[in-house]
């Protein structure tokens, strides 16, 4: 991959880091936080609660994908960026463009996605 290409891959993934870091910073600072004194009855509170709930279900699977985006710069770095990890065949540079962050190349993703279909995991 050419200088260029890793510079403008790297651009993104810190781009996505960055705004996923905002979004659980933002959580920390105002959705954690539920003020029983605002909310007159209980029926506020158990949907304020159920709301925060689903907040954070939301930054869990944010934390998976930061983990995705940190591991996607990581092999910028080592070089092996762009390489399936199934089938040792180069991504394709649209699919790169699409999800920087995938370590798939589409053909091994869609066995993939087949096999967890045919086998329910």
């Amino acid at each position: 991959m050419k200088a260029k290409d890793r510079s403008k891959f790297e651009k993104i993934l810190l781009e996505k880091r960055e705004r996923l870091l905002r979004n659980a910073q933002q959580t920390l600072e105002k959705d954690m936080t539920l003020d029983t004194a605002d909310l007159p009855d209980e029926m506020d509170l158990a949907s304020s609660e159920y709301l925060q709930s689903f907040q954070f279900r939301l930054r869990g699977r944010e934390r998976t994908f930061l983990a995705k985006i940190d591991k996607a710069l990581a092999q910028l770095k080592d070089g092996s960026f762009g390489i399936c990890e199934a089938c040792d065949e180069p991504i394709h540079p649209k699919r790169l463009e699409a999800r920087p962050e995938t370590t798939l190349c589409i053909k091994c993703k869609e066995e993939q996605e087949q096999e967890e279909r045919q086998f329910g995991d």
